[in-house]
């Protein structure tokens, strides 16, 4: 069933409604005036408000075409000229409703359609609808007939009810599946939040392990060197003793061979010339020595200076300070008991404090002398340089304080330890420096100069603190 509209009969579209957005024109003293300047003229009080337009009601479309089959109904609105971003549409299964000022265009549909899959197409000043039938069949009309503005008013309300009703669905689904997706990232984000965390430790277990194997390799080394030359030692050993024993033979055949000779004599002698006696008894083994003790003297100790710039005293304290450090240990310390009995030593710590410094791995180095100077605290060359490492981590603060202690420690000075005062000064002065505090600095780096006036390089630096120290003057 279709129903054609005639052109001829179509009422005229009325003038177009201004928008409140637009200017409104009116002539005041040959001058346009904005609806912005009209309110301002209005709320003066010498003019009375010009009185608001009455609202009008909307016009119904009723020069609109449909057309259907057993599935479907085509429903053909015209725009009269309003523009599309006006138009606004409000569909359910029982209702239509096309709003575009002034104009109106409602019909209560004659059956419930789908109102998910219809479908709704602007253009050419005209709105086409795709409406699906929810049962095959063909519609009398369009609109139920015989409905009372009761009627319409119900299934309005019943429209909206199921608007919002759907409305409220989809805003559901959407934050349903908006929780998923947030869920779904969240996991996604955790998971390679694991997988990096996993491979941290991975690499630090291989790293780990690797470590642990290098040590494992260097203590083996270490303890087959160690093997070897006490396999010298006890070679060198058997071969003294050997040398001995025979240069022992050696003076026994001599003996022997000289007291037979001895006594060959005496008897040719009693033979021939001692014709008086007629027995004389031989001495064929010697007296056994006497008990008694022998005196040692030692070499006195030979000093490089001379007797009237000597600083025995001072070395003979320094000596005796070093042997006590040797033998002070703390053996106090819990995580001793995991250690094996050469990582013990603090001269091996050092020692592999020193090759983990050679191999710029720094934090190693000085974990290696902080165990070293647990056992032992009293070894000034562990404080020196785990001072070095500091400053190669720019610890400036910690490698000022391990070169004072180690300068503590190098006391009295002497000659024996006046590289290592040397290099502590030379630290402490350029960490200070480091700090920007060059008066301090030049300090230390002339009391190096005093233990070694000929070294160049703590000359020319010297010379550069000093020239800093005059520039930052010259500029104050």
């Amino acid at each position: 069933m279709e129903k054609e509209y005639d052109p001829k009969k179509r009422p005229p579209a009325p003038s177009r409604m201004p928008r409140q957005s637009r200017r409104r024109l009116t002539r005041k003293s040959g001058s346009l005036v904005t609806t912005a300047s009209l309110a301002t003229e209005a709320a003066r009080p010498d003019r009375p408000p010009r009185p608001r337009p009455p609202l009008r009601m909307p016009l119904q479309v009723s020069d609109y075409s449909w057309q259907q089959t057993k599935t479907a109904v085509f429903i053909s609105v015209p725009l009269r000229g309003v523009c599309v971003r006006d138009a606004d549409v409000f569909c359910t299964e029982n209702y239509l409703k096309v709003n575009f000022p002034p104009f109106l265009f409602e019909v209560f549909l004659y059956a419930p359609i789908k109102d998910e899959s219809s479908k709704a197409k602007i253009g050419n000043n005209t709105i086409i609808f795709t409406l699906h039938k929810k049962e095959a069949a063909m519609w009398d009309t369009l609109s139920v007939s015989g409905a009372d503005k009761e009627m319409m008013q119900r299934i309005r309300e019943k429209s909206i009810l199921q608007a919002q009703e759907r409305a409220k669905e989809v805003a559901e689904a959407k934050a349903a599946a908006r929780r998923e997706d947030q869920k779904y990232t969240l996991s996604v984000m955790m998971k390679i939040e694991e997988e990096e965390r996993k491979k941290i430790e991975d690499m630090k277990e291989y790293e780990r392990i690797k470590a642990t194997k290098e040590l494992e390799v260097w203590k083996e080394r270490q303890r087959k060197a160690e093997e070897q030359k006490r396999f010298q030692r006890e070679e060198k050993s058997h071969q003294q003793e050997k040398q001995t024993e025979e240069e022992r033979k050696k003076l026994k055949h001599k003996s022997l061979t000289r007291n037979s000779a001895s006594r060959n004599l005496a008897t040719k002698g009693r033979n021939s010339e001692n014709i008086f006696f007629e027995k004389l008894k031989e001495d064929s083994i010697p007296a056994p020595r006497s008990v008694g003790s022998i005196q040692i003297n030692f070499t006195p100790r030979a000093f490089p200076t001379a007797l009237r710039e000597s600083q025995v005293a001072e070395e003979e304290e320094w000596l005796h300070k070093q042997a006590e450090a040797q033998r002070a240990m703390n053996t106090d310390i819990p995580e001793l008991c995991d250690l094996k009995e050469e990582e013990k030593n603090p001269e091996w710590l050092k020692a592999k404090g020193n090759t983990l410094f050679a191999t710029e791995n720094y934090l190693a180095a000085i974990n290696a002398y902080n165990l070293a100077i647990r056992l032992n605290n009293k070894i000034p060359l562990l404080y020196l340089n785990r001072a070095a490492c500091h400053l190669k981590l720019k610890n400036l603060h910690k490698a000022i304080e391990d070169s004072s202690k180690a300068l503590e420690l190098l006391t009295p000075p002497v000659a024996v330890n006046a590289n290592a005062r040397m290099k502590a000064h030379i630290r402490r002065g350029t960490a200070f420096c480091q700090l920007e505090l060059y008066v301090e600095g030049l300090q230390d780096y002339e009391a190096a100069l005093k233990i070694d006036p000929s070294n160049k390089v703590v000359q020319n630096d010297a010379e550069k603190i000093r020239n800093i120290i005059q520039g930052t003057e010259l500029k104050c």
